[in-house]
């Protein structure tokens, strides 16, 4: 089996916060949130990089992130690009967003020859998160099913206080295995509790607390590519006629089709470690904090790299 790699998905622009927020350092040694997410990948085993940008963004991301890479890590790059689509297919007229996060994935297959994990560029997700996806993928190979794995954060654990995140709810079998994911668009903190509403906030349903969610972290083997390649043309088809401009074909809808067929299977790898993300310009004081905090605890060097 190949080590795995750590497949960085990097081509969003943060359309809430604005700004290529990936390079925007969160501490004041310059790092980025990249730094502590490659920093913890690397020492719980990872040896290889692929960062998924937007090839307009490339000088700026290789100046920021990805030359400094190169001298602690392999790097490879792939490009997510809007017009990159199957054979019949083409961007409709005034649509200026790629095709989703399963786009991005697909549109690093040549770079990926063994089993990955999938990370987002702005999400900080604990040394743990790491150590628990390089165990599972270096034990686990497909059988008669595809192995795959997520791990998985209480939603306490991943709120802000500056306005609603979108979550995917996370239902388990008695194993461990996930069984269905529930996008909420739209949770806020809500009294005691947690909440979501559909309808612009009109009602509100509360979720269970201690309930897990699916922050993005996700870890394949390589099959997923192939099968995402699959999956492509038949979801423009059944998509771009209803929602030319704005249809995105979702990583973890593509995995809830495989479930669904019998053909994967999800072990979720829960962890209580805490995420710090940006979704807000507010919220970067958190996770600056959050940060030096984990520094003053040893858990981090004041200067990573060296």
């Amino acid at each position: 089996m190949n080590k795995p790699a750590l497949v960085i998905m990097a081509a969003g622009m943060g359309s809430r916060y604005g700004g290529l927020k990936q390079i925007d350092p969160v501490d004041e040694q310059g790092h980025i949130i990249m730094d502590f997410s490659i920093y913890d990948a690397v020492r719980a085993g990872f040896e290889k990089v692929v960062f998924i940008i937007k090839e307009e963004n490339e000088a700026d991301f290789k100046a920021c992130i990805g030359d400094r890479m190169e001298k602690q890590v392999e790097v490879a790059y792939a490009y997510q690009r809007l017009n990159d689509l199957p054979e019949g297919f083409s961007v409709p007229e005034g649509r200026v967003k790629p095709f989703g996060t399963g786009q991005a994935v697909l549109s690093a297959i040549d770079c990926i020859d063994g089993p990955f994990a999938v990370i987002n560029a702005d999400d900080y997700y604990g040394a743990n998160a790491y150590r628990m996806m390089y165990d599972y993928l270096t034990t686990h190979e497909d059988d008669e099913k595809y192995r795959y794995a997520m791990v998985g954060y209480i939603l306490e654990n991943t709120l802000t206080e500056n306005g609603h995140v979108a979550r995917g709810i996370c239902v388990t079998d008695e194993k461990g295995f996930l069984t269905d994911i529930h996008e909420r668009t739209r949770i806020e903190r809500h009294g005691d509790g947690t909440a979501y509403t559909e309808d612009e906030g009109k009602t509100w349903h509360m979720i269970l607390a201690g309930s897990i969610v699916s922050m993005n972290l996700w870890g394949f083997s390589r099959s997923i590519l192939q099968e995402l390649k699959n999956g492509f043309p038949r979801f423009l088809e059944e998509n771009l006629p209803v929602n030319p401009l704005k249809c995105e074909y979702f990583l973890p809808f593509a995995v809830d089709d495989l479930i669904k067929a019998g053909k994967a299977s999800v072990q979720v790898l829960e962890t209580k470690d805490r995420w710090y993300g940006v979704t807000y310009k507010e919220d970067k004081p958190v996770v600056v904090q959050a940060l030096r905090d984990l520094k003053a605890a040893g858990l981090y060097p004041e200067k990573l790299w060296e």
